[in-house]
């Protein structure tokens, strides 16, 4: 067995380091903490490179003094905590000692401080662990601590780093949890010598929320204000309607310290059950206050896990707070009034007239290209010779060349009621659908549709069964990854769309492969965006709504390949123009969409993975009721 030897110091420094500094936001954390704690009223966050080449915080706080700088890098060296007795009441947000030794450790970090009772400052350098400077020097009261190189003395550690811009929004993400969390202080960060945030630091949440999250997200809000057996319970959650796709919008505090709490997420969701859509979570900025003594922050090395002695009295405590502010704050909808998209006395352009013509006009239907075997005919309605045997109306849905105008309902699920007569169960395929090779359809015969989402047709021996809206959507998408060009409309009157910051960043970052999809946009500046153009799809779309879906989804993908990113994109537009299920269709409309999914094999599934269409053989139902055995 090796012989077992103490670690040198450095090593162990550095082994310790690794568990407050995993990456430059963690380094901001602490600093900006530590802030905090020294009872700042404006602290200043600047990054170069993500924060990777530079770090620096700037507070106005309490200072320390020449005599203490030295002890402050050591390990275990805090003003926090005395005894063993305060850890079981810690009110600070940094009590460890550890924050300043592991980020001089694996960094140059330089700390420029006086206190208020000191007519002049202290400037000390610690590389690597090593203070290789100490002196005094003229500055204002509070302290300037930089940190440069970060990893430097680590690289495998620093090849663990994501890409600046990853790193840089990790780093904002930070900063703004800070200021949702002390509304008391005014926050600056600054990215790359450009300000991205600024607070006012006047003690209002909801001024906050606005500079961070948006005007959207502010406009949204229920206060919540109540004292439950001894807890508060303060803060804002918004509105029913304005639930997210994810828990990006959760945001819980206690006592001014962002934590993770999955009492609390049980909490706010539970107070939502009924009012909210499945796959739909509720946005909050939610601060618990509750006795020091009644929690545990010593649980990981970052401080953002809790223990609570009572977790019962948390969950009753944020789920009473949330459902009374409901009960109370929730109205009504409110239907605004928007201006009209296209001025009728306007001029249009060349497009504009030929896309009203399309709705004013009775054009012939042109079948999709169809792969036929040279000895059968087709009939007309097929592109062959054969006279046809369904005269077709004009069709508004929109396929691969025509624009749809039927009602945009939301899409519900529709459960069939109970009769007597048995049901047949078609079970969906484990993998795939069998392919065969492309064959025409002899004939098609509309039965009709049930519970008005799913086509009834029947093709010599064999019945289908469509889902219009997956059928629908897997066509657009298609056409949409097809075209060299997606065509556009311009928006008469551009909209113009406030994000959260991830979201934001998220359509910047992706602003020409957007523009490919069809969403021409500009960057107003501050979490502002100018949308100019949209898909020609989508011209009766609620398009904020939309490019906060797209983002979302740009976002959770986590995925930087172009073509993927490109597909989330088709398949979100694709998915809010397709026709929905529970919304009126025409018979012709439900013919022309059967066609093109029964003349290719290739539609087979929408998007999602959903099957388009099953099949059942007449041999199979006469089998079903006994006509032959």
């Amino acid at each position: 067995m090796p012989q077992i030897k103490v670690l040198p110091k450095s090593i162990a420094e550095l082994i310790a380091a690794g568990e407050v500094v995993e990456r430059p936001s963690a380094v901001i954390k602490e600093l900006v903490e530590n802030s905090i704690d020294a009872g700042a009223t404006k602290i200043t966050v600047e990054i170069k490179r993500g924060g990777i080449l530079f770090i620096g915080v700037t507070d106005d706080g309490c200072g320390i003094s020449m005599s203490d700088v030295p002890t402050a890098f050591l390990r275990h060296a805090t003003s926090k905590i005395t005894s063993a007795s305060d850890l079981d009441s810690i009110g600070t947000l940094g009590f460890r000692g550890e924050a300043l030794a592991a980020i001089s450790a694996v960094s140059k970090t330089e700390i420029i401080t006086r206190t208020s009772d000191s007519e002049i400052g202290t400037r000390c350098v610690v590389e690597g662990g090593v203070q290789t400077e100490l002196e005094e020097i003229g500055c204002d009261k509070g302290t300037i601590i930089t940190v440069r190189d970060i990893f430097y003395n680590t690289p495998a550690r620093m090849k663990f780093l994501k890409s600046d811009v990853t790193e840089a929004n990790s780093a904002a993400a930070v900063v703004d949890r800070m200021a949702l969390s002390h509304p008391e202080i005014a926050f600056k960060f600054i990215r790359d010598g450009k300000i991205t945030l600024a607070t006012s630091g006047d003690g209002n949440l909801k001024n906050v929320i606005y500079s961070v999250l948006g005007r959207d997200f502010a406009s949204s809000l229920i206060e919540v204000s109540d004292d439950i057996d001894g807890i508060g319970v303060k803060g804002y959650i918004c509105k029913p309607i304005y639930c997210k796709q994810n828990r990006n919008g959760e945001f819980f505090f206690l006592n001014g310290r962002l934590v993770r709490s999955n009492t609390a997420v049980a909490a706010i969701e539970q107070a939502y059950k009924n009012s909210v859509m499945v796959g739909k979570f509720p946005c909050c900025v939610l601060n618990i206050i509750v006795p020091n003594n009644t929690v545990d922050v010593n649980v990981h090395p970052a401080k953002t896990e809790v223990r609570f002695s009572d977790e019962k009295r948390i969950f009753s405590a944020v789920y009473y707070a949330s459902r009374n502010a409901l009960q109370k704050g929730d109205t009504r909808p409110e239907i605004k009034p928007q201006p009209p998209k296209i001025n009728p006395f306007a001029p249009q352009r060349d497009n504009g007239y030929r896309q009203a013509a399309i709705f004013e006009q009775s054009p012939t239907i042109k079948a999709p290209a169809i792969k036929a075997e040279p000895e059968i005919k087709a009939p007309a309605f097929l592109g062959g010779n054969e006279t046809p045997k369904v005269v077709f109306e004009s069709p508004k849905i929109e396929f691969y060349d025509k624009i749809y105008s039927a009602p945009q309902n939301t899409e519900t699920e529709n459960t069939p009621s109970e009769t007597e007569a048995p049901i047949i169960k078609a079970e969906p395929p484990r993998e795939e659908m069998p392919k065969v090779e492309d064959r025409v359809i002899p004939e098609i015969k509309l039965i009709g549709q049930a519970f008005n989402t799913y086509i009834i047709v029947q093709s010599e021996n064999e019945i289908y069964l469509i889902d219009k809206h997956a059928a629908h959507e897997r066509i657009l998408f298609e056409k949409l990854k097809q075209s060299e060009s997606i065509e556009v409309q311009t928006l008469l009157l551009p909209v113009t769309l406030t994000l959260t910051k991830e979201e934001y960043i998220n359509l910047i970052n992706n602003t020409e492969l957007l523009k490919k999809a069809g969403f021409e946009t500009e960057d107003f500046g501050n979490g502002t965006v100018i949308v100019r153009t949209v898909p020609a799809m989508l011209s009766n779309e609620d398009i904020p709504l939309l490019l906060g879906e797209i983002c979302e989804k740009l976002e959770s993908g986590g995925n930087n390949i172009l073509n993927s990113r490109i597909d989330d994109i088709f398949h979100t537009v694709a998915c809010k123009a397709a026709i929905k299920g529970n919304s009126h269709t025409t018979d012709t409309e439900l013919m022309k969409l059967a066609e093109q999914i029964l003349s290719s094999n290739d539609i087979m599934y929408c998007p999602h993975g959903r099957p388009v269409a099953y099949k059942i053989k007449k041999y199979e139902l006469e089998k079903y009721f006994g006509r032959i055995q």
